[in-house]
């Protein structure tokens, strides 16, 4: 791998896009393809870091919408993702690589607490830190996760994993006429309330000039591509 365009990055992994094209759970082809990318990505020196939603499981805000509490269906959601994050865990350590999932939920058994100088250190000595659990608070997604962790950790970029090949001006699996957007600005994505990541995270990223780049996992070699500087799906960052 050539020389990569970013050193620290922090992956967003959607729960939707670890089930392929399944209708529930994970589908081991793509998180074995996610092992390898990640592997040639480490081996290159570039730090990861990986946040992993729960939507493939359990999804808070579906549930909430059916009647249970709003907190208590976080939680469980919040679960979820610990679950995708230990599965995430055994392929990249069996593909060799290192790893540590740190929940920010206590559940010292089965993952660290999340500790963000530790974070930072693990990433420093060569190692995939994967962050579960969300924040630990209900009513905050993990795409605000992923931006929050990102910037607590020095990362130089969100890589946002979805299942289509950048943003679009509508969804692009409803209507074949959809307009694939290269690049945007974070005031674009919040006035036309595009479906890049929730506003709180989009904010976050605005506020801090934190570029987000937008792909399909399920391409090989996109998140290599990417690292080196390739132009792949959707960039968003500011601009005028």
């Amino acid at each position: 791998m050539p020389a990569p365009r970013f050193k620290r990055v922090l992956l967003k992994l959607s729960g939707e896009a670890l089930m392929g094209d399944a209708g529930y759970g994970i589908d081991p082809a793509i998180i074995d393809d996610l092992a390898q990318q990640v592997r040639t990505a480490r081996d290159a020196g570039v730090e990861i870091a990986i946040v992993v939603g729960g939507g493939n499981i359990f999804r808070g805000v579906a549930a909430s919408a059916k009647g249970m509490d709003r907190a208590q269906a976080d939680y469980i959601g919040m679960l979820a993702t610990v679950m995708n994050a230990l599965a995430i865990q055994d392929h990249l350590e069996k593909a060799g690589v290192f790893t540590r999932v740190m929940s920010a939920i206590p559940m010292s058994t089965v993952a660290e607490p999340y500790i963000r100088r530790r974070a930072i250190r693990h990433m420093e000595k060569g190692r995939v830190v994967i962050f579960a659990a969300g924040t630990g608070n209900p009513y905050f997604t993990t795409d605000t996760t992923a931006a929050l962790r990102a910037l607590e950790i020095g990362a130089d970029c969100i890589m946002k994993a979805t299942k289509v090949d950048g943003v679009y001006d509508s969804d692009p699996r409803t209507n074949p006429d959809a307009v694939k957007f290269d690049e945007l600005t974070y005031m674009d994505v919040l006035r036309r309330e595009l479906k890049v990541m929730d506003s709180t995270a989009v904010t976050l990223a605005m506020d801090n000039d934190l570029p987000i780049i937008v792909f399909n996992i399920t391409t090989d070699g996109n998140i290599v591509h990417a690292l080196q500087g390739r132009h792949v799906g959707t960039i968003v960052r500011g601009g005028n």
